[in-house]
């Protein structure tokens, strides 16, 4: 029986400090370039492993990371853990629900950034040289899984540019995430059942069926009821006062190692189970922002950095560097992924205008693909070379995400808001205690106004808006709703003084409300205001003035001189 000694312990307190201290210094670095942490967390491990620290200094990097199995387990146990986690964080920000009621737009446009991005992997893939593939009598599992692959987009690194453009918030951004979602779940579903295939030796149909049949029974289920289930419990808790958000991410711990467990006996990967762990959990009305935000600190202030930052401990990347490799697996990745889109939109009859950046939105491969390019080598269906071409491809797509999407920006025409935004629907002080009260005194301002449709009508396209998902934003919220046989654009503002519970990200309570009307089929309106409002209201400055405006006068000049004279910018 072997047993932890001081020395085990020692070097991997050392082994955790040093990883985490450098790969968070550099994603924070990155960060400030509005580039992606994982960039900097991945070439860490590049640094301290054999890729340059073990080329130029051996015996520092056999002294740090000694080819010791018990003291490589213990970091890996560490990271796996930090994975797994990762795909529950991930399963919590999808909006399961959401993204299927809009199921028209948003998964004609999914399906087709699955199938189109599998056939352009798939069918260059099996003409590629028998050195690329390791063992040549799986080279059809071989295509499969990299057309897989080449399948998942990056939600997390999409969601972040889209909340740095000030488009998070918008109908827009609202699709988007529920066309990533949508292609999540079938794109973790079809990977772990080709992995069921990979891992089960000499399996037979009726296994194959087995796999699918209970792959099938734990999700669908899980999806329909398990998220009332968790919904259920979250809410119990709340009633009975027990302390948050502790009490909310044991519970949410608990379901991912109940349903990691679970998917493991079924003969597929504990991470699928995690990863619907989270979307059950992520449905739960109950359960706060701010819940889920401590969630996600926890997940990429620890457990991610160390994760991606021990690939680079393990592979040497200058070795397994290959020119061909890297540009074939970029190119098929990033023009599957756009043309995917891009015919989806085209499909779904969206506006033209918003062609380019749903595409560009799906180019991302970031940290997904690289969680299952790990398991592909683990299990030998890559080999090092293939791998180290992914996340080669999967870093450069990620880095090019933001430019791309902010050129996409730029073909939308500038517009002036001065001439929407109501001077009359200006209330200096909000009676509302809650959203809906908010919302219904803003309504009843506009509907009081010429030509505007009657309040009720207002304020149930708002609320139905708001329901599906959160328009609050640190200390200001910013519902809104298209509305049929509207005109022009209106704006409304109102200014609450104590503050609204509007399940802001941060947990601070909503002062600022700016309700937001627009034509049914003006979608270019709309997504400009809002990202105008957002982008202004971001600023310290302003929010300040606002608080400290105490008359109607001096909000209007406030709101005039920051937000209603100036033309929306179309770059950030």
């Amino acid at each position: 029986m072997h047993y932890l000694n001081e020395e085990n312990i020692f070097l991997f307190l050392l082994q955790v400090f040093v990883l985490l201290l450098i790969s968070k210094t550099a994603g924070e670095v990155l960060r400030r370039f509005n580039q992606p942490s994982i960039t900097g967390e991945i070439l860490t491990g590049v640094l301290l492993g054999p890729t340059l620290l073990g080329r130029y200094l051996p015996e520092v990097q056999a002294f740090m990371f000694p080819a010791d199995a018990m003291q490589q387990n213990m970091l890996e146990t560490v990271g796996w853990f930090g994975i797994l986690f990762f795909l529950l964080k991930t399963g919590l920000e999808l909006d399961f629900s959401s993204a299927w009621r809009q199921k028209g737009d948003a998964l004609v446009i999914s399906m087709s950034d699955v199938i189109l991005p599998m056939v352009i992997a798939f069918v260059p893939c099996m003409f590629l040289p028998d050195k690329y593939i390791g063992d040549e009598g799986q080279r059809f599992l071989f295509c499969l899984f990299i057309a897989t692959i080449m399948t998942i987009s990056a939600l997390p690194a999409t969601a972040r540019v889209l909340q740095d453009l000030s488009l998070y918030k918008t109908d827009l951004g609202y699709l988007v995430m529920c066309v990533l979602s949508l292609n999540d779940i079938i794109g973790w579903l079809v990977f772990t059942i080709v992995l069921g295939l990979v891992t089960q030796a000499d399996i037979q149909l009726t296994q194959f069926f087995g796999i699918l049949f209970f792959t099938i029974l734990f999700t669908v289920p899980s999806l329909a009821f398990g998220r009332r289930f968790a919904n259920y419990v979250i809410l119990k808790m709340r009633d009975k006062k027990m302390p948050e958000p502790g009490s909310s991410l044991t519970f949410v711990s608990l379901l991912g190692l109940l349903c990691g467990a679970i998917t493991v006996k079924i003969g597929i990967h504990a991470l699928f189970g995690f990863f619907i762990a989270g979307i059950m959990a992520g449905e739960s009305q109950h359960l706060s922002a701010k819940t889920r935000n401590v969630i996600s600190q926890m997940v990429h202030s620890i457990f991610i950095p160390l994760f991606f930052a021990s690939i680079g401990l393990k592979i040497d990347f200058l070795a397994n560097f290959d020119w061909f490799l890297v540009s074939f697996i970029l190119v098929i990745g990033v023009s599957g992924r756009f043309l995917g889109a891009w015919v989806g939109v085209g499909l779904a009859k969206l506006p033209k205008s918003n062609r380019f950046l749903i595409s560009f939105a799906h180019i991302p491969g970031g940290e997904m693909q690289i969680v299952v390019s790990i398991l592909a080598l683990e299990y030998g269906l890559i080999t090092e070379t293939v791998f180290v071409a992914i996340i080669f491809g999967a870093v450069f797509s990620s880095i090019i995400l933001g430019p791309c999407m902010s050129f996409s920006l730029k073909k939308r025409k500038e517009v002036s808001i001065e001439e929407f935004f109501s001077r009359r629907a200006i209330l200096t002080e909000l009676k509302a205690s809650t959203p809906s009260d908010a919302i219904r005194e803003l309504s009843i301002a506009i509907a009081a106004q010429e030509n505007m449709p009657d309040e009720d009508i207002i304020y149930n396209m708002v609320i139905e808006r708001e329901n599906r998902m959160g328009t609050a934003i640190e200390c200001c919220a910013i519902p809104h709703a298209n509305i049929v046989h509207l005109k022009k654009p209106v704006i409304a503002f109102g200014k609450s003084v104590s503050g609204i519970d509007w399940d802001s990200p941060d947990g601070s309570p909503t002062h600022f409300v700016f309700l937001i009307l627009t034509p049914e089929e003006d979608s270019e309106s709309q997504l400009s205001i809002l990202r105008a409002i957002s982008m202004a209201m971001s600023k310290d400055e302003l929010r300040g003035a606002l608080h400290e405006a105490d008359s109607y006068g001096e909000i209007w000049k406030t709101l005039h001189d920051e937000i209603v004279s100036h033309k929306i910018v179309r770059n950030h």
